[in-house]
């Protein structure tokens, strides 16, 4: 299988580092944050988030999330009544009561092309937030798949 999109397409990754693991009342609360925001991004029909996946990393959790617009993105991530406003307040507070302890980190990218591939796995990544399709004769290759643009 593969994957097709029309349109934008906005990959997110955040993450948690914890440096304090004997510390969970420092990093708890920033670690249940992600789940609640989550449920509320999915619950949201009119929610821009097309789907995510949490990952367990070297420093601590992090999840990747598929999004349909880089704007609606920035809408969450800014809106006063969303979970993540609070969200971000809390830890914000938290740090500077104990610097160094609990780590947050987060990279966006705007794709206009991506090629992807996934044999004998369940439907993950941007098969699961986009459209899964199977690999035809034409698209057999990463770069026939890469130049076709998929993505974009």
């Amino acid at each position: 299988m593969t994957h097709r999109h029309d349109g934008e397409l906005v990959v997110f990754h955040i993450g948690l580092e914890i440096h304090r693991w004997w510390r969970p009342d420092v990093w708890l609360p920033a670690f249940m944050a992600m789940p609640a925001m989550l449920r509320e991004l999915f619950a949201d029909p009119e929610s821009a988030l097309r789907g995510a996946d949490v990952l367990i990393g070297r420093g601590g959790p992090y999840v990747v999330q598929y999004w349909s617009s880089l704007d609606a993105l920035y809408a969450y991530a800014t809106a006063p009544e969303s979970e993540h406003r609070p969200a971000w307040t809390r830890f914000n507070k938290m740090a500077r009561r104990h610097p160094g302890a609990v780590g947050i980190w987060h990279e966006t990218y705007q794709v206009a092309r991506a090629e992807t591939m996934y044999v004998s796995t369940r439907r993950r990544g941007l098969a699961a937030a986009t459209e899964a399709i199977p690999v035809t004769a034409r698209h057999d290759r990463a770069r026939q798949r890469i130049a076709d643009g998929r993505t974009a």
